[in-house]
């Protein structure tokens, strides 16, 4: 059992798959810096100093005790974090597609095979065959 394991370990494609998952959980944590740190604050400056990550709809403002303490906790709708996730989205997506893109171009194109010379049509042969069923 240790060996088939083993086996399945060390083909490449298990390999590649790990590589790929590692490889893209950095490449997601840029894009959300990306996306958090730079895209998301020029969008804020130019609607008026708006920090996004911050923008929330209450629907229930939270109770705070005489002493300070959170009796119960806000109930918000944070739209703003949702917003900055779909920017993410977008960004991944359309660098995805560009890399799949130059993929496909770099691939060698496949020679395409010489077709198949013609032969007798459908009705040909079921002529035949009725002509040497009649004999």
């Amino acid at each position: 059992m240790f060996k088939e394991f083993k086996d399945f370990i060390m083909k490449g494609n298990v390999l590649d798959l790990a590589v790929a998952v590692i490889i893209a959980g950095a490449f997601g944590a840029v894009v959300s810096s990306f996306t958090n740190d730079i895209i998301m604050p020029v969008f804020g400056l130019l609607l008026g100093n708006v920090d996004f990550s911050e923008l929330k709809y209450v629907m229930q403002e939270a109770s705070i005790g005489a002493d300070g303490s959170v009796l119960n906790a806000e109930v918000a709708i944070r739209w703003g974090k949702f917003v900055n996730y779909i920017i993410d989205f977008i960004l991944i997506g359309a660098v995805l597609f560009m890399i799949v893109k130059a993929y496909n171009k770099s691939k060698k194109k496949e020679v395409e095979a010489p077709a198949a010379p013609a032969g007798p049509s459908q009705e040909d042969l079921l002529t035949e065959i009725r002509d040497l069923l009649k004999k």
